[in-house]
């Protein structure tokens, strides 16, 4: 099926049909019906999800299903998991469940790519890093100077870092993650902005710092400047030439981090087949998690994932999580013609969820041609955006609420990882936090009328003038995602079925979601220009070529003494 038929489908035309039809109906209306909420749940892999607040009925359910079928979701997953190149425009299989895999799983998920055991390889690395990862916790692997490394900078950009960041931060409140780490640090430098080379280092000191260097190729040009300016750090800080005992490298170009001076027992593979946004279950999450936190957690954090690979490769998709979330999600954007979409988790140690979603989701799918080359007659992606739990409330809600309408998924927890009841409250403060996860989706979703707001204007002695701005629309799609509480496992399993969502909403809009040729323009644009600056800067040149006379002047007014 290519993108340019997909509009042309049964379901697609029956659902947009479906859609104008679907817009005399409001929330308030659908909320009443007891069935419907009841079907409109779904419970798996430890997870219940309510999409009983979508603008959607039992026929939207049954018409998306049939856009499913209509354009071969099921070939399309399935072509992913036996390793088929799906990301055509690069020639790779898309195999980052492979990462999660235990080491004997059924022989259609294990995947050979250019005669390479793909678990076999990937069990190897997990050895690997479980065996270096110990040496430096334990203290048998040391600095040059013979103290302990007890700090981890990783120096990386994107998804060589974002998803990373995500996992840390959820499981470092996390009470067992948190004995295990003990004071160890975990720092990471992304930004080509010097400020954050002097962030990442704050309070850190050469002798007890191991850097960790994550590029695919070893070329990204701020990773390797980054990576040169910590170097330079460690060489003047320990005041020795050789400063590999601090260097550790995830990279495929193993030539490259040995010239830069990486130990080649310290340099840990990644493979074609991940991609960076979907790398963090690889060497790329796992070396630096493992540093911090020890191996057990990791591993419980893989299992997780796993556990919901196994949910989105076997449920029926009318009962598949990532399956009806993608759907939905297409539901949302190419036909009630949302174009945004906020992740809304009321737990602060998923503070760097959003942030990585963002980036999984917009770089995947924000996509203006299908996987045939043809352009789209739709838009595909969303934008993506969030804030843990109360302060996204007093932030963004206010447009939420009474302005644009953007769907939200609500993540919540049974159980805080750190429980906490002042004295003489009425409620722990974790009930106080779901009591707004609660309240929230359904605010969104009824909203207030004028009449109502009248009443409440006369109940509190209110000016009338007032019932206006007091009105709330409702009719705000959203899905609630409630898990027991936030652990290495649970962490996993959201992984996975965000990445899983990604890939399904790719699939049914026909385009591919593992490329990104959107980075590509600016950043040789940047280097063109960064090359004419550097000249500049020694005095040479007086003209700048290949950039419109905006930029020249822009470029003058900045390389001006």
């Amino acid at each position: 099926m290519t993108s340019t038929r997909i509009t042309e489908t049964k379901a697609w035309m029956a659902l947009q049909e479906h859609a104008r039809e679907i817009q005399a109906t409001h929330l308030r209306q659908l909320l009443q019906d007891a069935e419907r909420c009841q079907q409109m749940q779904r419970a798996a892999d430890g997870i219940l999800l309510d999409f009983a607040r979508q603008r959607a009925t039992a026929q939207t359910i049954e018409l998306l299903l049939q856009l499913a079928k209509q354009t071969d979701l099921k070939a399309k997953i399935d072509a992913m998991r036996c390793g088929e190149k799906i990301n055509a425009t690069e020639n790779r299989p898309v195999l980052h469940y492979v990462l999660r895999s235990p080491k004997n799983p059924p022989a259609d998920r294990r995947p050979v790519v250019d005669g390479q055991d793909t678990v076999a390889d990937v069990h190897q690395t997990l050895d690997a890093i479980e065996a270096f990862s110990r040496e430096i916790r334990s203290g048998k692997a040391r600095g040059a100077t013979g103290k302990k490394l007890t700090d981890v900078v990783v120096i990386g950009i994107g998804g060589s870092y974002l998803g990373t960041e995500f996992v840390y931060e959820a499981l470092r409140t996390d009470p067992a993650c948190a004995k295990a780490a003990g004071r160890r640090r975990l720092r990471f430098l992304a930004n080509v902005d010097p400020i954050d080379v002097t962030r990442a280092l704050d309070g850190l000191k050469p002798e007890t710092t191991l850097v960790v260097v994550v590029s695919k190729t070893f070329t990204t040009a701020e990773t390797i400047l980054n990576a040169k300016t910590l170097r330079a750090w460690l060489h003047d800080g320990l005041k020795q030439d050789d400063v590999s005992p601090h260097l550790a490298a995830v990279s495929t170009a193993v030539d490259k981090a040995v010239a830069f001076g990486v130990p080649g027992d310290r340099i840990f593979p990644i493979w074609d087949w991940v991609g960076g946004r979907y790398s963090v279950c690889s060497a790329v999450g796992v070396l630096p998690l493992a540093l911090q936190f020890g191996f057990s957690p990791v591993k419980k954090f893989l299992q997780g994932a796993h556990s919901m690979d196994k949910h989105f490769f076997r449920a029926k998709f009318k009962d598949n999580l990532p399956v009806l979330m993608g759907l939905l999600g297409v539901w949302n954007s190419s036909f009630l013609g949302y174009g945004a979409r906020a992740v809304l988790p009321y737990c602060q140690a998923l503070l760097k969820f959003a942030p990585h979603i963002q980036q999984l989701d917009m770089e995947s799918n924000g996509k203006r041609v299908g996987t045939d080359g043809e352009a789209l007659s739709f838009d595909a992606g969303e934008i993506d955006f969030g804030e843990p739990g109360t302060n996204g409330q007093h932030s963004f809600y206010q447009l939420m609420h009474q302005g644009r309408v953007v769907p939200a998924d609500f993540i919540g927890f049974r159980r805080s990882q750190q429980p906490r009841h002042a004295d003489g409250e009425a409620v722990s403060n974790h009930d106080e936090l779901m009591s707004n996860f609660f309240a929230q989706p359904d605010a969104l979703a009824l909203g207030r009328t004028l009449e109502e707001a009248q009443a409440e204007c006369r109940g509190k002695g209110d000016p009338s003038e007032l019932a206006p701005h007091k009105v709330f629309p409702g009719n705000r799609p959203t899905n609630v995602l409630l898990l027991d509480q936030l652990t290495p496992h649970t962490v996993g399993q959201l992984l996975a079925l965000y990445e899983h969502r990604t890939a399904v909403q790719g699939f049914v809009w026909g385009i591919n979601s593992f490329d990104q040729w959107g980075v590509e323009l600016g950043k040789s644009m940047a280097k063109s220009v960064g090359a004419q600056i550097a000249q500049r800067r020694k005095g040479a040149g007086d003209e700048w070529s290949g950039v419109n006379p905006s930029t020249a002047s822009l470029l003058e007014a900045y390389v001006r003494e």
